[in-house]
């Protein structure tokens, strides 16, 4: 496993723990179809969440929050959408997409977190 890979997978470890500490029960990571993959599905309050989990070290490339681009936007609803048809969600029930950013210091430890609700919204 590459570096980049395990610093993802150390994100969406941590921005899992951090959400269920705040209620959120974990229905998924990592679900993948043909679109690609959703790193976390959670239920909250009666709500599908799905979360995108960005994390960085520093912020040479910027912050994580500024790496989720219109493209990677556009994704996550194909992806969201492709979620509720898979499983047969109930239409009626309520869905948003979170951003969860992580910024590690140098050591690899984490050094802050944000989660950003509703942080992609169709248009």
């Amino acid at each position: 496993m590459t570096q980049r890979r395990r610093m993802g997978r150390f994100g969406e470890t941590a921005a899992a723990a951090y959400l269920e500490r705040q209620g959120y029960t974990v229905r998924e990571r990592n679900w993948r179809c043909a679109t690609g993959e959703l790193d976390l599905v959670l239920e909250h309050a009666g709500q599908l969440v799905f979360v995108e989990v960005r994390t960085r070290r520093g912020t040479t490339h910027g912050t994580p929050e500024e790496s989720v681009t219109a493209r990677k936007r556009e994704r996550l609803i194909a992806l969201a959408y492709a979620y509720l048809q898979a499983n047969d969600v109930d239409d009626q029930m309520p869905w948003r997409i979170d951003v969860i950013a992580l910024e590690l210091d140098s050591a690899g430890r984490m050094a802050r977190i944000n989660h950003l609700m509703n942080a992609v919204e169709e248009v």
